[in-house]
């Protein structure tokens, strides 16, 4: 039993305490009050004069799957050998031991979203984990979390330059829908067998996958960073009613309203990077503040390595210059993501019965200066400033 005692507990659960304490039994948030408590047998952390609020979660990353210093040997994010591969799982590329998990601690990012690269029209499922755990299997959260697809100037670059399709945007829609209706065949004919009316078709994991799609399991998570493909993603979307999230949505200011209108979710960012390519042109600060006055729905994303995941909550800290409102900027790394990812119940806010995910910082998290000093996850300390990151 912890009690983390005396800090400035933000919960992003709709009430904070200048001061405030937060009751921890077995890896469980037990409740969040007023004052300081400090219960007689309990492991008192004081953490008068800090900030407590919940671990920060990256909606996007491909932590362990690019691992920075390997190059070549660390980088599992793209089969680029075939345009449309959904059986492929970020989990079975995820290197525990890759450094940018102890990163992620330091910066009190706690949960993550892994998944495939780019350079494919569709390009595999999505996980979210915990940033610590003993084995990979502890850390997973929720597998799959979504199936990631592509549009835009990623798979044409990719398979132009080998003299294959997709070499235009309308070859990446088209491969993206005859893979979505070769689904829709597959689960007919699996219902038909279930129901006596002819022979299961063989077992095909790409089916399987784009199955959970078309069921409602799993949304379609689709990298689209300008208005055209944003909207391409938008019609495919419709035309299977399927569950959709943009991700980057760099011209998502282009096309608020129609995302909100459609109730199209979208993991931005990242923030903090130049204009790579042709696609983030466009790129602003003031993105956020427009999909949020429209009613969008969204998360930040880092795309570490793209940018250090680390670096979320500053990245988040930056779209307050682009004028989002200071409070919502910190709820889409922590609440609002959580409620993208399907896993409200479980993180994102400091409320009784949630995972203690809990982030203590010596100042407020979008000032550079602030640094995190302690972090727990499901009630274990896993980095303490003073000390190594705990393995074990």
């Amino acid at each position: 039993m912890i009690a983390v005692s005396g800090g400035k507990v933000l919960t992003m659960a709709g009430k904070n305490y200048e001061v405030g304490t937060v009751l921890i039994e077995d890896g469980k948030i037990s409740q969040v009050v007023e004052g300081v408590r400090e219960p007689e047998g309990w492991e008192i952390i004081d953490a008068r004069g800090m900030v407590v609020m919940p671990g920060l979660v990256d909606a996007h990353c491909h932590i362990g799957v690019v691992e920075e210093i390997y190059r070549q040997d660390g980088d599992d994010a793209n089969e680029a050998v075939d345009p449309v591969t959904p059986h492929l799982r970020a989990l079975d590329a995820i290197n525990r031991e890759d450094l940018g998990f102890q990163d992620a601690l330091s910066g009190g990012v706690t949960t993550v979203v892994v998944g495939p690269g780019s350079a494919n029209v569709i390009g595999g499922e999505m996980v979210a984990m915990k940033t610590w755990g003993a084995t990979l299997e502890e850390m997973i959260l929720k597998s799959p979390v979504g199936l990631k697809a592509a549009l835009g100037e990623n798979p044409k670059r990719n398979y132009g330059s080998q003299k294959k399709s997709p070499m235009t945007r309308m070859a990446s829609a088209a491969l993206l829908r005859e893979a979505l209706v070769r689904a829709k065949d597959y689960m007919r004919k699996v219902a038909g067998a279930a129901d006596g009316k002819g022979d299961p078709p063989d077992r095909d994991l790409k089916m399987e996958s784009l199955a959970r799609v078309l069921s409602g399991e799993i949304p379609l998570r689709v990298h689209a960073h300008r208005a055209d493909d944003i909207m391409t993603a938008l019609r495919i979307a419709k035309e299977f009613n399927v569950r959709l999230i943009i991700e980057h949505c760099t011209e998502g200011h282009k096309v608020a309203e129609e995302l909100a209108k459609n109730g199209v979710d979208a993991v931005i960012g990242p923030v903090i990077i130049n204009r790579a390519k042709v696609e983030l042109k466009e790129i602003s600060l003031e993105t956020a503040r427009v999909l949020a006055e429209a009613g969008v729905n969204f998360a930040i994303m880092t795309d570490h390595p793209v940018v250090p995941v680390q670096h979320l909550g500053i990245s988040a800290g930056l779209t307050v210059r682009g004028g989002l409102d200071e409070e919502k900027a910190l709820r889409v790394v922590t609440s609002d993501a959580a409620g993208i990812l399907g896993l409200a119940d479980r993180i994102g806010s400091l409320e009784p019965g949630k995972d203690a995910d809990v982030v203590i910082m010596d100042g407020h998290p979008f000032d550079v200066r602030s640094r995190v000093v302690r972090v727990l996850i499901s009630g274990v300390t896993v980095y303490d400033v003073r000390k190594p990151v705990n393995r074990n």
